[in-house]
């Protein structure tokens, strides 16, 4: 156990920062579904999968609660991302996000 997460359980909050950690982690991953939609549509996703599952491995790892618990939010998150990519590329093609002038969507192309 890291010297600072010792100091976190001794004045009790860990918890505290663990969700934290969790809010801002989670907050982080909406405007990079955007973005990442934006710019590469959903040929992206697997890069999420990539990202999940390095963090899911460094999470059972690690021994340390704290950086355990951040990366296991880190990959949940990715891995819930792959899924939001698929659906903001939905909310693109129903005019709720702006498109990207220089990409060719699924349904644009002729039948």
């Amino acid at each position: 156990m890291s010297t600072f997460t010792q100091i976190l359980e001794e004045y009790h909050a860990l918890g505290l920062v663990i969700g934290i950690s969790t809010f801002l982690i989670i907050g982080l991953f909406h405007p990079v579904v955007v973005k990442c939609e934006y710019h590469f549509g959903v040929r992206c996703w697997w890069w999420f999968l990539v990202l999940g599952t390095v963090c899911l491995i460094l999470s059972v790892v690690l021994g340390d609660v704290l950086w355990s618990s951040i990366l296991g939010v880190a990959a949940f998150s990715s891995y819930w991302t792959i899924k939001e990519i698929f659906e903001q590329q939905e909310r693109v093609r129903k005019g709720w996000f702006p498109r990207n002038p220089r990409r060719t969507y699924p349904w644009d192309k002729p039948e």
